[in-house]
């Protein structure tokens, strides 16, 4: 991929069948460790486009971040004007995103790989929660971060 080129992670047959599976339960009102639906309109379509996201609270602020890099999901929440739903089973928390800038995210992605590097560490191409500040600083362009409000 070249250095001009957005990074994306297509989901392979495992991520596919395990967000389906995700999908299903939160949609039926069954959290995975604090997994949320997000809703999004599309940004072509207008329709409402959904995938299963891990909010991350840090400071007590709520953070949306990519691990597959610049998504769907993503590309819908920016031509949104950041606007979207976190859903749990009927619960609906509707809210407004903002971007965080690449100099701000290393806490942030170090706070999600020790919360979440489990389950999407393999998109981290070796990052962990202990990397440091620079290796953090120089992945962030790949992994978009939303502060949610």
């Amino acid at each position: 991929m070249s250095s001009d080129t957005p990074r994306y992670v297509e989901a392979g047959a495992f991520a596919s069948a395990f967000n389906r599976l995700a999908g299903w339960l939160t949609r039926h009102g069954i959290s995975l460790f604090g997994s949320r639906m997000l809703y999004v309109r599309g940004r072509k379509s207008g329709q409402w486009r959904s995938n299963p996201v891990n909010p991350l609270t840090v400071d007590g602020v709520r953070y949306l971040v990519a691990p597959r890099g610049h998504t769907h999901w993503v590309r819908n929440l920016r031509a949104a004007d950041g606007r979207g739903e976190l859903r749990l089973g009927r619960r609906v928390e509707p809210f407004t995103a903002t971007e965080v800038p690449d100099a701000d995210k290393p806490p942030i992605l170090r706070a999600y790989l020790k919360r979440w590097k489990w389950e999407v560490g393999v998109f981290f191409e070796g990052l962990g929660p202990d990397s440091s500040d620079e290796d953090l600083l120089r992945a962030a362009p790949d992994y978009p971060v939303f502060r949610l409000s």
